[in-house]
Order: C-alpha cells, then sequence, then structure tokens
C-alpha cells in the first residue's frame, strides 16, 4: 500500500504538471483525483494498522470497527481533494475563465503513462475479487455489495474510477483538440468530479453502515440458522442478532430453545457444539453467546429480522 500511495503522489504530480501546460482543465482534474487517491491510500493503510491492534480492557471485541472510521475519513478526503476541485476548475474551463497551453502532447503522454500503471492495479484488484468469489454462490457485483472488507472495496472503487477518469479526460482533451472549443475539456472535468462523489459517497455510506454495527450478511444468517436448528437437542432459536466489528470479526447472539429433556450440562456441551460448527463454516465467527429460552406454549412470535446487536444477551458460553 506504500508503493500504491507513493505511486499515486508521482502520478498527481505529474498530472498536474501536464494539465498546467497543456492548459486541461481535465487533466488538472486528474492530478486531484490522484491526489485524493493518495490520501485514501494514507487512510486506509493508518486503518489497517490501528484495527490490528488487540482486544483490551477497554475495548474487549478489538478495533476492527477503527477500520471503517478511517474509511469515512478517505471518502471525505477523495470528495474534498478531488470532487470539489474537478467541479470547479470544469466550470471556471466552460464559463471562459481557465488558462490556455500548448504543450497538449505531454498530457496525452501522461494519461497514457497512468493508464498503463493504474489498469495493472486495477487488473489486481479485479483479479483479487474474482478470487474470493470463485468458492461461493455469489456473483461478483453481489460480493462487492455486500462485502464487509472496507478496505479491499476502496481499493477496487478506486481503481476503477481512475480508469473511467482517464477515459473521460482523454476524450474531453481530445474533443477539444478537434473542435477548438474548451467545452468539451471544462465538461470532462465536471464528470470527473462527479464520478468521485458517487465513490465518496458510496464509500462513506457503506463505512458508516458498518462503523455503526452493520448485520452479517442474510446468507451468512441464514447459514447460521441452518446450524444452530440442525444441531441435536435444539428445537429452535426465537431471536437471532449478529454485528460486525471488522471484515474478519463477527458477532453472533441468540436466543435459543433447549429441548425440554436435556440438562444443564448438556445444553452446556451443545453450546460449544454450536460454536465449532458455526466457525467451521464460517470463519468471520469469533464471538458466540447463546441464551437458553423457554419455547411458548402459545402460537410462536414471527421470529424478528436481522437488526445489529444492541446488547448481546446473557451468554450460556462465549467463544
Amino acid at each position: 500500500m506504500l508503493v500504491a500511495g507513493a505511486a499515486n503522489l508521482i502520478l498527481a504530480v505529474t498530472k498536474l504538471i501536464a494539465g498546467t501546460l497543456a492548459g486541461s482543465a481535465a487533466m488538472l482534474a486528474e492530478g486531484a483525483h490522484s491526489v485524493g487517491d493518495t490520501l485514501n491510500e494514507l487512510f486506509l493503510l493508518t486503518s489497517l494498522r490501528r484495527s490490528a491492534r488487540p482486544p483490551d480492557r477497554r475495548h474487549p471485541f478489538g478495533y476492527g470497527n477503527e477500520r471503517y472510521f478511517w474509511s469515512l475519513l478517505a471518502a471525505f478526503g477523495i470528495f474534498v481533494a478531488g470532487a470539489g476541485y474537478s467541479i470547479f476548475e470544469g466550470i471556471l474551463t466552460i464559463t471562459g475563465r481557465g488558462h490556455g497551453g500548448e504543450q497538449v502532447w505531454l498530457a496525452f503522454a501522461v494519461l497514457g503513462l497512468a493508464a498503463v500503471l493504474e489498469g495493472g492495479s486495477w487488473i489486481r484488484a479485479y483479479t483479487q475479487a474474482r478470487r474470493e468469489v470463485r468458492d461461493s454462490d455469489r456473483d461478483l457485483m453481489e460480493h462487492v455489495r455486500h462485502t464487509p472488507d472496507i478496505t479491499f472495496k476502496a481499493a477496487l472503487f478506486e481503481d476503477s474510477a481512475a480508469m473511467v477518469g482517464l477515459a473521460l479526460a482523454a476524450a474531453g482533451l481530445t474533443l477539444r483538440e478537434l473542435t477548438g472549443s474548451s467545452f468539451w475539456d471544462g465538461l470532462a472535468s465536471i464528470l470527473i468530479g462527479l464520478l468521485l462523489v458517487v465513490v465518496a459517497f458510496t464509500l462513506g455510506r457503506d463505512s458508516r453502515s458498518l462503523l455503526i454495527g452493520q448485520a452479517a450478511d442474510p446468507a451468512d444468517q441464514r447459514a447460521i440458522r441452518d446450524e444452530i436448528n440442525s444441531t441435536p437437542g435444539v428445537d429452535g432459536i426465537s431471536e437471532l442478532l449478529t454485528m460486525h466489528f471488522g471484515p474478519d470479526d463477527l458477532l453472533v447472539a441468540a436466543k435459543v430453545h433447549f429441548s425440554d429433556d436435556i440438562s444443564a450440562d448438556e445444553a452446556e456441551d451443545i453450546a460449544g457444539e454450536i460454536d465449532g460448527r458455526l466457525r467451521d463454516r464460517l470463519p468471520i465467527v469469533r464471538h458466540v453467546f447463546l441464551d437458553p429460552t423457554q419455547e411458548e406454549s402459545g402460537p410462536r412470535r414471527p421470529t424478528p429480522g436481522p437488526d445489529p446487536v444492541e446488547q448481546a444477551p446473557d451468554p450460556i458460553r462465549k467463544g
């Protein structure tokens, strides 16, 4: 990630110089885009280091959620450093208050170099995404939409936006040279800014959802229910609560109906079995809390939908 950040910083400086010499708002927008990407890399690197700290007395579940806080800052950095400047520069160019330049060839050369470097980064991110969905029932888009790994998602979105931004800058600069009108260059700059707004909003929304306690994916919740319900000695579940403490750290809390003919010691053994089975099926499960409850004699109350954990029930067993 340090290498990627350094590469983005070099690209940012190169694009800004080329944009100034070519008088291209789109190239300056791409320079601001790379500045935003550099900030993003720094925030994500910080998040990885701080979220890896072990649990302590004040934070018994660890610091995994801190990754989402820094991702929020990264989204804010993309918006301010990239989107705001790009839209502003594009408006100036369209209204005729931009500046001209003659070194257009330099802008195209920098765009070509950036396409090679950022294209390689995008291929790596795409390959990682394909590898992660190879053994699952999800397609690629579904995996990207539901994964709690915000660092991976930010890298993929950042690289995809970089490729689209380069295409917009090249199109705007080409149309400016063909038509002699700076409108196309300014329009490309605005479109790059709007692209960054979309990326920043998406990352910020997902980070916020995970930061305040997002539940497990519905497919994972179904798997958890199946494992608990299929355990001998269990008659059903009245409530299941899950919450992410990081991309690889999931808490499970459930109110479980144990059979009436089992003892307390047997219930504890069954709870331990459930703990192990959940960890085997879903390695991201790190904490399991089971609360034994009596099944109501009347009609069973509908099982509540998946909600973030507000307060874990008193556990019979903690994994």
